[in-house]
C-alpha cells in the first residue's frame, strides 16, 4: 500500500506514520528479526523511518545497518531520516553533554550516519535541537554541501522555534522539508506558539514525536482524567484502544503531522495505522485538551 505523500512544496514523500528507532537496543532484536520488523511495516505503508546519531548511545544506526546488509533490497523501499547537533557524555571525549552545529561535525555526523546505515544517501537530515552557538550560515554551509554532494536529498530542524526556522530558511538556497516537534495531549505548547501555525503557512508537514507521552500517560495517575475522556472517545469512535485515540487526536491537527511511533511491536504498529481512519469531531478534540490541561479554553 502506497500512502506516500509530499511533506513540502520541495520536499520528499513520506509515509502517513512513521516508525521511530530511538528505543532500538531496547528490543534487543537479532539482525533477521528487525528485518522482519521493516518488511511488516512496509507491507502496512509505513516506508519512513526515523533515526538520530545519539540513539541508543550512538549504537541504533549500526544496528539498523545490519538490517540493511542482511537485506539490502529494502533499502530503495525506504526514507531514511537523521539527526545531528547533541553530543552526549555516552561518547569518550564529551566530559557534559552539550550541543553541537559547526560545519564539521553536521558533515561528518552525516557521513557516520551514512556508513552506519549502510547507505549511500540520507533522504532528510535534521538539526536536532536549538543550539544556542548556532551560526546560521555555518549550518546552511554544511547543508549545502552534503546535498551537492548527493549525500542528503532534504533538510530540516527539530524543536525550533519559529524564529529559529525562519533564521535557518534565511540562509538557505533551498527549503527545509519540516520541523520534527513534540505533539501529544501531555504536551500541547506548539499549537498555539506559532510553530504549527508556520507549518501551514508554509505548507510543511511537521513530524510528531511522543505522541503518546513517552508513555507516561498510561503510568502516571495525574493522567487519570485524560485516560477517563480519551475511552469514552474511544467508545464513540470504534476506536480498540487509548492509543488509537491519540494518534487520531495528533492527526486532526490542521497542519497534518506524522507522528512517530516508537514502538518494536507489529501489533502496536497495526493499531496506530487503524487510527488513521478514525473521525474525530472538533469538540471530541476540545474534551480531550481540556482532559489533558485540566482547563477550558479561555
Amino acid at each position: 500500500m502506497n500512502l506516500r505523500s509530499p511533506i513540502a512544496p520541495q520536499g520528499p514523500e513520506f509515509s502517513p506514520l512513521i516508525c521511530g528507532y530511538w528505543r532500538l537496543m531496547e528490543w534487543a532484536m537479532r539482525p533477521q528479526e528487525l528485518v522482519t520488523f521493516i518488511e511488516q511495516h512496509l507491507a502496512l505503508g509505513i516506508t519512513t523511518v526515523d533515526h538520530a546519531d545519539i540513539y541508543g548511545d550512538y549504537q541504533c544506526e549500526a544496528a539498523f545497518g545490519d538490517a540493511l546488509r542482511l537485506a539490502p533490497s529494502l533499502r530503495h523501499q525506504l526514507e531514511l531520516v537523521s539527526k545531528c547537533g547533541i553530543a552526549t557524555t555516552a561518547k569518550p571525549g564529551h566530559s557534559l553533554g552539550h550541543y553541537i552545529t559547526d560545519k564539521s561535525h553536521i558533515i561528518a555526523s552525516a557521513e557516520q550516519s551514512l556508513q552506519h546505515l549502510n547507505t549511500d544517501y540520507l533522504d532528510l537530515l535534521l538539526i536536532h535541537r536549538p543550539d544556542p552557538l548556532m551560526d546560521a550560515d555555518e549550518v546552511a554551509e554544511a547543508f549545502t554541501a552534503l546535498h551537492g554532494s548527493g549525500k542528503v536529498r532534504h533538510f530540516g530542524v527539530s524543536n525550533f522555534t519559529p524564529a529559529q526556522f525562519s533564521l535557518l530558511q534565511s540562509r538557505l538556497p533551498f527549503t527545509l522539508a519540516t520541523n520534527q516537534v513534540e505533539i501529544s495531549p501531555l504536551n500541547q505548547t506548539v499549537t498555539l506558539d506559532g510553530t504549527l501555525d508556520q507549518c501551514q503557512q508554509l505548507r510543511i508537514r511537521p513530524m510528531a514525536w511522543s505522541c503518546l507521552g513517552g508513555g507516561r500517560l498510561f503510568r502516571e495517575p495525574r493522567y487519570q482524567p485524560l485516560r477517563d475522556e480519551l475511552y469514552a472517545v474511544a467508545e464513540e469512535i470504534g476506536a480498540q484502544s487509548l492509543e488509537q485515540v491519540v494518534y487520531a487526536w495528533v492527526l486532526r491537527l490542521p497542519s497534518r503531522p506524522l507522528p512517530i511511533l516508537g514502538t518494536g511491536k507489529i501489533e502496536r504498529v497495526r493499531a496506530a495505522w487503524e487510527a488513521l481512519s478514525l473521525p474525530l469531531s472538533r469538540q471530541q478534540w476540545f474534551r480531550i485538551r481540556k482532559a489533558a490541561l485540566g482547563y477550558d479554553v479561555p
